[in-house]
């Protein structure tokens, strides 16, 4: 757990430099913040959707967890805990950029937006089975990195919200860490990439939110990072049969 705890802190640490960088800037200032992110996201994104093998099962993940999130109704149960954590930090009501989101609303999805980010990609998944197998914390540093940098531009967009991903990153990457001598043959190399695609997709929404081209109710799509490698199962024992699968 010990590689958790620095990505959580590392995320903790970028987070606090970007909340001091994003009260410094001025409002037309931190729209180009946003759209810095926006772009780097959608770069983000693509690399990790193009690991798909299989553009067909890349798809049945994306639609299936996506039906399955909005009939639990993820993102708004996400976001009304993003809003309770704003409003036990006390803070007032604020503009956003576009002068339409307020304090607490952008909390809530900074902090939905950013745990997405931090959590989406297989290294989180492989650095962190690596970790608890093979006491190898290289990947999970690398992340740690990575996310810091990335939180201190997400902190200055979005505000404290970010800060909050820090827990989700010792839950998330926690779990896999102590499960992850079962969990990886499950899953195995075809299904984590599946994973990592999956959510590069997920990536290119939220990014597409920050440049303000459009919003998605991205939370409602996280079951499909969860379905992903099932579907690659089943997608590799289809085309055993079907070739033209692959």
């Amino acid at each position: 757990m010990i590689a958790t705890y620095i990505n959580s802190l590392s995320v903790i640490i970028g987070s606090l430099l970007g909340l001091l960088i994003g009260s410094r800037l001025k409002e037309q200032f931190k729209e180009v913040v946003f759209t810095s992110a926006g772009l780097v996201t959608i770069v983000i994104g693509i690399q990790m959707a193009l690991q798909t093998k299989s553009y067909l099962v890349l798809l049945f993940s994306i639609v299936v967890g996506g039906l399955l999130g909005y009939l639990i109704g993820i993102e708004d149960a996400i976001l009304r805990l993003g809003d309770w954590m704003e409003k036990k930090t006390s803070r007032k009501e604020l503009a956003s950029p576009n002068g339409h989101t307020s304090a607490g609303s952008l909390f809530a999805h900074g902090f939905l937006n950013s745990s997405v980010l931090f959590c989406s990609g297989a290294m989180a998944v492989v650095g962190s089975i690596a970790a608890g197998t093979q006491n190898d914390y290289t990947l999970i540093l690398i992340k740690s990195v990575m996310d810091g940098a990335m939180a201190i531009i997400f902190a200055a967009a979005y505000g404290p919200g970010v800060i909050g991903s820090a827990a989700v990153i010792l839950v998330y990457q926690g779990f896999f860490t102590l499960a992850g001598s079962w969990l990886s043959p499950l899953m195995g190399e075809a299904g984590l990439a599946e994973l990592s695609a999956a959510g590069g997709v997920l990536l290119i929404m939220i990014a597409f939110g920050l440049i303000h081209v459009r919003q998605f109710k991205t939370g409602n799509f996280i079951p499909a990072l969860l379905v992903a490698p099932f579907f690659s199962r089943l997608g590799t024992w289809f085309a055993s049969f079907l070739p033209w699968l692959n």
